[in-house]
């Protein structure tokens, strides 16, 4: 067993705040082991973390100690079981309780553990008192490295919420994006806020920039609270309209909703860029396109084929873009990292990674969405609408347009393709038809046909293809 993390001077309000936490990250066949002296805190700590798991729905939760076994159902249909083994006599009785299935099959939460004998891979969390300080406890987890280490995070995160008045939140996880990054909403009351949870030291690129664009009236999340050594951040809940379910809902709605998207980035374009950000030229475009050659080919059996991608895109865009001036571009921006506020700005997420570029990289990238179809009619009229609000030269602004298109698709079926093969996510595989198809209409402009020509003979995505990609 090793020892995973430590929480110190935790009063009752932190210990239930850590069963909180932990509440958000156990699954059916997670083993807790509660131990402790009487009065240490355990049935304190079981009756948040199941009061937690029920939110609204919450019972109840006395000590088990007379009744040894007492079960609770969460809204997501995961059974808990809360047992106090003190009064066990032989570990055998375990069987005869369930608890033997039940540790593989439910989350379990054992107080005096070592009454019913070995246990399943558990973790073990002991509360000690802290002398001269009978109201604080020390805290540990410890558990196999392979299956607890990630809940060395926990303790911190429940530090951070307890210093931040939100101790009494429940913690619900939020769907995760490519990147390692995990995100949490928390309620209390009718407040809400959500924490995300990166690693640790890497949250200065997203406080940065976050305190650009509010300072310019964009709306991208307050943040409430921080622990940047340890990757934390509080933040502003904008809601959960991200515009692609509000397109999805609403279709009738997008041509309010691009409107918006585009007349965002021409306020946006307006602000010289911060000079810290990345410098997305010819030469940094071309580098990052060199994912689509080292993975996409080599995984559908045309290994060499698009080695002069980089270097005819590098050409191209000293012929087509490197006449204007850059501007900031958000990167990711598109439909799943914008929040739709009716009559209010757009809300932004996930805008770390900004970079200054041409002002057709975030059009691109909220018009080609690799995630979704876009009709043409919508991409057209957006693109016509920017040209319009700026004054560009419109026949060199579309084919630059055309030029980001393609290299944001070529890396992004490189990104695809290596998470698949790399990283063990083959779901993103669905989305490359969708972007092939935004990748041939941008090669068919007639300045890029030396790109057309470096793409001839790679196979496009068909299922069959994607199925040799997704067995690697």
């Amino acid at each position: 067993m090793t020892l995973i993390a430590t929480l110190d001077h935790a009063d009752a309000d932190l210990t239930a705040c850590l069963a909180r936490v932990m509440a958000a990250v156990l699954k059916p066949g997670d083993v807790v082991a509660l131990e402790g002296a009487v009065g240490a805190g355990k049935t304190h700590f079981a009756r948040a973390f199941i009061r937690a798991r029920q939110g609204d729905l919450a019972e109840d939760v006395p000590s088990p100690t007379f009744t040894i076994v007492q079960t609770y159902e969460d809204p997501m249909g995961t059974e808990i079981w809360h047992a106090d083994l003190y009064r066990l006599t032989h570990p055998d009785e375990l069987l005869e309780l369930g608890l033997d299935e039940a540790m593989r099959e439910d989350i379990v939460l054992i107080e005096w553990p070592d009454h019913g004998g070995p246990l399943p891979d558990p973790l073990t969390l002991g509360l000690e008192p802290i002398p001269d300080f009978p109201d604080l406890r020390r805290i540990s987890l410890a558990g196999s490295e392979p299956r607890w280490g990630a809940l060395a995070r926990l303790p911190a995160i429940a530090r951070l919420l307890h210093r931040a008045g939100w101790a009494e939140a429940r913690v619900i996880p939020l769907a995760g994006d490519a990147s390692s990054r995990r995100y949490f909403r928390l309620t209390c009351g009718d407040r809400s806020a959500v924490l995300m949870d990166a690693a640790p030291g890497t949250t200065g690129d997203y406080v940065g920039m976050t305190q650009w664009l509010r300072a310019r009236d964009f709306h991208a999340p307050e943040i409430l609270a921080a622990d940047q050594t340890e990757g934390l951040l509080l933040l502003e809940d904008l809601g959960d309209d991200l515009v692609a379910r509000v397109l999805e809902a609403e279709p009738a709605l997008a041509p309010r909703i691009y409107d918006s998207m585009t007349d965002l980035l021409v306020d946006l374009h307006r602000h010289t860029p911060p000079d810290h950000v990345l410098r997305l030229d010819g030469a940094e475009l071309a580098r990052q396109v060199g994912l689509f050659a080292d993975y996409y080919p080599p995984a559908v059996g045309a290994p060499g084929q698009g080695a002069q991608v980089a270097q005819v895109i590098e050409q191209l865009h000293g012929e087509l873009a490197s006449d204007m001036a850059p501007v900031l571009g958000l990167r990711d921006f598109h439909a799943e990292n914008l929040i739709w506020r009716d009559d209010a700005p757009l809300g932004i997420l996930d805008f770390q990674d900004a970079v200054a570029v041409h002002p057709a990289y975030d059009l691109v990238s909220g018009l080609q969405d690799a995630r979704r179809d876009v009709d043409p009619m919508i991409e057209e009229t957006q693109i016509a609408r920017y040209i319009a609000a700026t004054g560009v030269d419109a026949d060199r602004f579309q084919a630059a347009y055309a030029l980001l298109g393609a290299q944001r698709n070529l890396r992004i079926m490189g990104i695809f393709t290596r998470l698949a093969q790399r990283d063990d996510k083959p779901r993103y595989l669905a989305f490359m038809p969708r972007v092939w198809a935004a990748i041939r209409r941008d090669i068919a402009h007639p300045a890029l046909a030396p790109l057309a020509e470096a793409l001839k003979g790679i196979p496009e995505p068909t299922p069959e293809v994607i199925e040799r990609i997704a067995r690697g």
